[in-house]
């Protein structure tokens, strides 16, 4: 614990990469109880196991794919408060020179304190939806939709054809802004927030940084940990601390290296 706060203090910058391993930490359970408790129907119906492989599941019509979606959406995001472990993040960095990276679609660092113009959420997010077919690249902001949505799913869960979303500009059916096929919709606030990260990097080639790398797996791996590692191999002042169960590094970085495999909710508690 030591370590940690002292090459926080000592470091000029703080690079935070985040992915879904933070968001289960903080307590945002996609499998275990809590979603058992709210898709309880679902689960009945279409024998869905979890969040994340049930966001794959080929629905009959767009009727029931916005009765799963609305409750997929508010459950994970726009139902949800900013969460405790995610508030203790910001406190320990919100006085030091900061960026944010993130795989999570939840928008927890946008609910907890965190700067906006400081998180570069690369996968998407929740909150948006856009052109299925991606004819225009403008997001929609879903919360109101949502709302409306769950309170008009049917016994046979299902919401209503004029509920359905339609993209104003061809007529294709709408979906979540989430990075799963070509399709993606990047606007002109994912573009501003990517050179604002890549600013951020090159501004910070020659200060003493530390990398705070939270639960990024290997589901996408070249985006935070990959990357994460290599820039610490290349840059001599920086280093990197990694809170995740699979500690194990592609390059040896030497004490420029801090594994974490510790409770993180009890860690940042500490701090």
């Amino acid at each position: 614990m030591k370590d940690i706060l002292q090459i926080i203090r000592e470091a000029d910058s703080v690079l935070i990469g985040a992915g879904s391993g933070l968001s289960t930490a903080a307590g945002i359970d996609y499998g275990g109880e809590s979603f058992q408790r709210e898709f309880k129907e679902f689960i009945e119906k279409y024998g869905f196991r979890d969040l994340y492989t049930s966001s794959f599941y080929d629905f009959a019509t767009q009727e029931e794919y916005w009765a799963y979606w609305a409750k997929h959406i508010d459950f994970a995001n726009t139902g949800r408060e900013g969460t405790e472990l995610y508030r203790k993040i910001y406190e320990a960095v919100k006085d030091k020179n900061y960026f944010v990276i993130t795989t999570n679609v939840d928008d927890q660092f946008y609910k907890t304190g965190f700067d906006k113009d400081k998180i570069f959420r690369v996968q998407g997010s929740y909150r948006y939806i856009q052109c299925s077919n991606a004819c225009h690249n403008k997001l929609y902001d879903d919360k109101d939709m949502v709302e409306e949505m769950l309170k008009n799913i049917d016994s046979d869960l299902k919401v209503p054809q004029k509920l359905v979303p339609i993209c104003p500009v061809c007529g294709e059916n709408m979906e979540p802004n989430l990075r799963k096929d070509g399709y993606f919709v990047e606007d002109e606030l994912w573009d501003k927030q990517s050179d604002a990260y890549h600013h951020f990097l090159e501004e910070n080639q020659e200060k003493k940084l530390v990398l705070f790398e939270f639960g990024a797996g290997f589901n996408t791996p070249t985006i935070i940990r990959f990357p994460f590692e290599k820039f610490t191999l290349q840059n001599q002042n920086w280093t990197l601390i990694r809170f995740n169960k699979d500690t194990s590094t592609f390059y040896d970085l030497g004490e420029r290296y801090v594994p974490m495999n510790g409770d993180v909710t009890e860690i940042f508690k500490n701090i």
